[in-house]
């Protein structure tokens, strides 16, 4: 990657000149949009007899919103894209491979044998492997503050889960684990990629091209004509979860393009208790001790924002270069 996509910073890597909006607002909102598509896909894909079928209508569903919005919603000069280097292509491929099919396939498989809190909180260790790999190969600057709020985002966790034990751990679990991974990888190659492609062109990639790996694993295994054969109920349930999808997938981008990979994988944190609430007011879920676990999740996000705020306001160091 390095031959075609150069790191330009060390450290903070946002593009958000001082003075300008604050850049980890697409990621709060992201966050909130991803707590209710974790909800809504934990009761949509119970009504889909095969979670793989039902996961590529709605990634490709979410694809062709993206798409159609790439032509149709006017961007500013500044903004359009170039040419993209021959020796991103790959990356671009990688991006829809690990990012938009492989772990969607993993993660609702997963999802339809375990409980949308679940899925949400292990989704959301998402942090703890992207500020690994952010400091290893984007050389983020690791804050104290950043160790505080993933302190607290782990605390949070293990509240809300009644204690850490593999007891309880099973298929679903294991599954959703390895779709988290696979998109903790696919944020560190997105963030090097935004360098020179635009976001909105990564979100068409990442879920077009999945799509299309998608399509291809139900031709194999043949299961395509299942895409023919949905009720107008299950298109209602793809139209919501599709659209919450693209929504989603086109602000994590967004933010990634302007603010560090650490804060904003952090910030996604709280869809978890958006997730969490929603369960209680619509599900009857029970919210006990697991509200100081809710708590702490929130304290992480907010020790994140004005952490990110502070490192935005401050003028940048001497020798740094965007």
């Amino acid at each position: 990657m390095s031959t075609s996509i150069q790191h330009r910073t060390s450290g903070t890597t946002s593009s958000t000149a001082p003075g300008t909006r604050w850049p980890l607002w697409p990621a709060v909102v992201a966050a909130l949009v991803s707590g209710v598509a974790v909800f809504v896909n934990g009761l949509a894909v119970r009504h889909f007899d095969d979670a793989t079928v039902y996961t590529t209508a709605k990634n490709l569903w979410a694809g062709v919103l993206l798409a159609v919005a790439l032509f149709v919603v006017p961007v500013p000069t500044a903004r359009r894209a170039t040419s993209i280097q021959r020796g991103t292509w790959p990356w671009l491929a990688v991006v829809a491979v690990i990012g938009g099919a492989v772990p969607f396939v993993l993660f609702f498989e997963g999802l339809a044998v375990a409980t949308s809190t679940d899925a949400a909180f292990i989704h959301k260790t998402l942090v703890v492997w992207v500020a690994a790999g952010a400091i290893i190969v984007l050389r983020e600057r690791l804050r104290p503050a950043h160790l505080l709020a993933i302190a607290l985002l782990v605390i949070g966790h293990v509240v809300v889960s009644g204690g850490v034990t593999l007891s309880g751990a099973g298929r679903g679990e294991a599954l959703m684990l390895a779709a988290t991974l696979l998109w903790a990888a696919e944020v560190l190659v997105v963030k090097r990629l935004l360098e020179t492609v635009p976001a909105r062109y990564l979100a068409v990639v990442r879920m077009l091209g999945g799509s299309a790996v998608l399509l291809g694993w139900l031709a194999i295994r043949g299961d395509l004509g299942a895409l023919a054969g949905f009720s107008s109920g299950q298109w209602w349930l793809l139209a919501a979860t599709g659209t919450t999808l693209a929504a989603f997938v086109s602000l994590w981008y967004r933010a990634l393009a302007a603010a560090p990979a650490i804060d904003v994988t952090a910030v996604l944190v709280a869809g978890a208790v958006v997730t969490a609430i929603l369960n209680t007011g619509f599900r009857g879920v029970p919210v006990t001790v697991d509200a100081v676990g809710y708590l702490a999740v929130l304290a992480g996000v907010v020790v994140i924002a004005v952490s990110s705020a502070r490192a935005e306001a401050a003028p940048p160091p001497q020798g740094l270069t965007s």
